[in-house]
This record gives structure tokens, C-alpha cells and sequence, in this order.
């Protein structure tokens, strides 16, 4: 089959055009970039579409990259296509920021590209990765991390600023691209540091792959396949993971998040591995930060079991926490030290109160108490209204606190408590204590009630805390 049925075959069956497109064609000047710009020139009537072109200069070979450019230029000049071109100074980038010359390039590179796509009418750029392209990115992945994501290889299709990305060769080789440009006639350049080993894809590509082919010239389609499956499976299992994620994980504002342990447990690894996934995507945008194999397990572990106290720190300030089998995952700065003289109102007419700690509180006539307010992990705690000084609130601890526990004579010091209880030091000062309108302290919410409460209702009690 040739190059143009392969690429045609490719866009129908991914839906990547659409009557009407302005695409924006990355172009470097190489032989993936050419082919892929003269394609689209060739069939833009067939598919009804607008085509433009963009190209950067990142000044790392002196001259030859300024004919790069140049190069580009006839080419679109030639055959009536518009070129977005700019130089950016990748070395000066690089003496300031002391950083990885291809993750510099690549940031750069797109920056400009999401400028042009948001000043013109394009809705979709447009990048040349091919079939070997995705051989040597499941190839690299399996050697870093091996993650769900890695394995997937490059897709055919992401968002892209609000606008679409799209991959119209990654069902065609090198060696198709190559042998397309020859017959239709067309030149392109040759970057010299393609042929180096400093980087590890060139040495997967110069060492590895050839290995793989002679085992088997097909190998390349046959990782294409690979990975269209697993994107299919994994379509198919985010779809349901997101289904739970929702059920399961509450979000209490843009950096906290939590669930209980034993509802995650519930559900299978394939699909807690992706509730993760999930969160992480939440948590941060770099990719490779998301796709950490490292991260992924720590989480996982974290939730084994729902026993004791176990902290994991996660990158950017994050952490991980779990406590009373629940999982916790939130800024650092909200843990440590987080005193709040500002208090709570629980009252009975208020309905629900979600404290820092992710916990939620309601307080309830008894006559009022229904199924339909319950949850699986809902604990219940009942009281006598005349006991205690409603409405109740909730405030961080202060200097001398104390609390009455039901055996006791004297009441205990919750700096004593909090020992006992082995709550970390670091929030202990944050810790919600649920508090009378005379400001005594009637229960360390997740750790102890005080003598005031019961689990089981009591002749005259009449009302309910719910705590879940």
C-alpha cells in the first residue's frame, strides 16, 4: 500500500480532519517534516482544508541552521503555503537555565507554536512523528519507567492549548517517507546531529531497532498495533476508573484531595492504578512527572493497608498522607503548622462541614437521622443536646487544651493525647478538635471522643454527630 492510501486509510479510521480545517505543519526542513508538508499541499483540495506552515531556528548550528530556514522558505514560496518561521536562541537559554538541550528546544519550540496557533485561525497543528518514531518511544519507555502511559506510545491525536495536535504518519516508516519524497521529487535537509549517539533515542535508533528488525523486518508495524490496543484498553479503563474516581475521591479544593483506603481497595489494580493516574494528572502538568513509575508505586503502597500513620513526599510540595484509613494528598504548607484561631459553627440547621483534614461533620436531632445521610464509612457518635453547650464548633488546638475521657477523674492534656496517639508533630497544632460554645474541647476529630459521646445511642441521648 502506498505512503498517500496508508496516510488516508490512517486519518479516516482516527478522525483527524475535518471539512474546513486550518492546519499549522511543523516543519523542520528534514525528510519526515518535507513529507509531511507536500502531502497535505498535494491532497488539501481532497480534504478540503487550509494549509500553513511553521518553522524555528534554534540557532545550535550556526549557519546551517539559518539554511534550514531558508530551505523551508523556497519550498513554501514554491507551492503557495504560508511560513510562520522564528530564530530563538537556544544557547543563551541554556547558558542561563544550565539545562537539557532537547527538553529547552522542545518548550521553546512549542511555546512558539501555541503563539502562533492563537494568533491565527489554525485549529490544529500538525507534527511529523512515524511508525518508527513510536517504536523507539515504547522502546525508551520501556527502559525508564514502564508505566501504563509510556507503553502507549505516541497518540494519534491530543489537545494542544485548547486546540488539537495531530499525528497523521504514525502508521508509515522512515523508509515509505523516504522513498515517497524520491518519487515525488522533493528535496530536504539532513541534520548532522541525527547521525550522533548524544542522545538516547539516536542510539536506541542506531543500535537497537536494527537488531529488532532483522529478528523481524515487520517489527514496526507490529509495535504500531501493539500500541493501538493498549490505547483502546486503556480508553476503555480510564472511562471506568473516572466513573469510581468520582465516587470515591473527594475533592476539597484545588490542592486537596481524599478518599477512603478501603474504597479504593475494593476495586481492582488495574483500575486503582488509574484512580492515580487520575489524581496525578489533578496534581501536575509536566508528563514526565505524571507518567513516574516511582510515584505511582509509592502511592499504591501508601494505601496496602489502612493501619497507623504513613506519610510519602511527593515533588512540587505535595504529600501524601494516610491516617485512619484514609488518603490524604495535599500541599505541605496545609499540614505543618496550619493553627487557626478562626472557629467552625456545627449546628444542627447548617448541614455538612468539611474540615481541613478532608473529614466532614454533621450534627442531627435524632428523629431527624435518616439512611439517605449515611455513607459506608459514615461513623456515628450519639450525645444528650443538654449535656453540652450547643452549637458545637470546630477550632485548632490552643495552649493547654484538654479534654474529659469516659474512666477518667481529671481531664488529660491533649499535648499528652496527641503523644499517645502518636500524631505527627507537625500537626498537631492543626489537628480539628471539635469544641462547646464554653470552649471546651469534646472530641479530637479521627483520634477521640470525648465523655460526652457514645457509639451506640444511649436512653437519653438525642441527638447524633456524623462524622464520615
Amino acid at each position: 500500500m502506498s505512503l498517500e492510501l496508508k496516510v488516508k486509510k490512517f486519518i479516516e479510521e482516527e478522525q483527524l480532519l475535518q471539512q474546513d480545517d486550518h492546519l499549522l505543519i511543523a516543519v523542520s526542513g528534514g525528510v519526515d517534516s518535507m513529507a509531511l508538508l507536500h502531502y497535505f499541499v498535494k491532497t488539501k483540495e481532497q480534504w478540503g482544508i487550509t494549509v500553513e506552515a511553521v518553522h524555528v531556528d534554534h540557532m545550535l548550528r550556526g549557519e546551517a541552521s539559518a539554511e534550514d530556514r531558508d530551505f523551508v522558505q523556497k519550498y513554501c514560496d514554491e507551492y503557495g503555503v504560508y511560513l510562520y518561521a522564528k530564530a530563538i536562541p537556544i544557547p543563551e537559554i541554556m547558558a542561563l537555565e544550565n539545562g537539557n538541550t532537547q527538553l529547552i528546544c522542545r518548550r521553546e519550540r512549542y511555546q512558539y507554536f501555541k503563539e502562533i496557533m492563537e494568533q491565527t485561525d489554525a485549529r490544529k497543528l500538525v507534527t511529523a512523528h512515524h511508525a518508527d518514531d513510536q517504536l523507539e518511544s515504547v522502546l525508551m519507555a520501556l527502559t525508564k519507567n514502564a508505566t501504563i502511559n509510556g507503553m502507549q506510545g505516541i497518540r494519534s491525536q491530543r489537545i494542544f492549548e485548547g486546540k488539537t495536535l495531530i499525528r497523521p504518519f504514525l502508521t508509515v516508516t522512515k523508509s515509505e517517507i523516504r522513498e515517497y519524497l524520491l518519487k515525488q521529487g522533493i528535496d530536504y535537509r539532513e541534520d548532522a546531529s541525527n547521525g550522533k549517539d548524544t542522545y538516547v533515542r539516536n542510539r536506541f535508533r542506531h543500535h537497537v531497532v536494527p537488531l529488532l528488525e532483522a529478528e523481524n523486518p515487520r517489527v514496526t508495524e507490529q509495535v504500531t498495533h501493539f500500541t493501538k490496543q493498549l490505547q483502546e484498553d486503556d480508553a476503555y479503563l480510564m472511562t471506568l476508573a473516572k466513573d469510581v474516581f468520582s465516587r470515591t475521591v473527594n475533592r476539597i479544593d484545588g490542592n486537596t484531595y481524599s478518599m477512603e483506603i478501603k474504597a479504593l481497595q475494593l476495586v481492582p489494580l488495574a483500575l486503582q492504578r488509574r484512580l492515580i493516574l487520575i489524581l496525578l494528572n489533578y496534581l501536575y502538568k509536566d508528563s514526565n512527572t505524571i507518567q513516574s513509575y516511582a510515584l505511582l508505586t509509592s502511592i499504591s503502597k501508601l494505601c496496602d493497608t489502612t493501619a497507623g500513620y504513613a506519610e510519602v513526599h511527593l515533588p512540587e510540595d505535595f504529600i501524601a498522607v494516610r491516617r485512619y484509613g484514609k488518603l490524604t494528598i495535599q500541599k505541605k504548607e496545609l499540614l505543618e503548622g496550619q493553627a487557626s484561631s478562626e472557629k467552625k459553627i456545627i449546628s444542627t440547621a447548617n448541614g455538612w462541614t468539611t474540615l481541613t483534614n478532608g473529614e466532614r461533620l454533621c450534627v442531627v436531632e435524632l428523629p431527624d437521622l435518616s439512611s439517605e445521610m449515611l455513607t459506608d464509612t459514615a461513623q456515628l457518635f450519639y450525645f444528650n443536646a443538654s449535656k453540652l453547650k450547643l452549637p458545637l464548633y470546630v477550632r485548632a488546638r490552643k495552649e493547654g487544651d484538654r479534654m474529659l475521657l469516659k474512666g477518667m477523674d481529671q481531664p488529660k492534656r491533649l499535648s499528652r493525647l496527641f503523644i499517645d496517639e502518636k500524631i505527627p508533630l507537625n500537626e498537631r497544632n492543626s489537628w480539628p478538635l471539635l469544641i462547646s460554645q464554653s470552649d471546651e474541647v469534646v472530641a479530637v476529630i479521627g483520634v477521640r471522643m470525648g465523655m460526652f459521646f457514645s457509639t451506640s445511642p444511649q436512653p437519653n441521648d438525642d441527638t447524633v454527630l456524623i462524622v464520615d
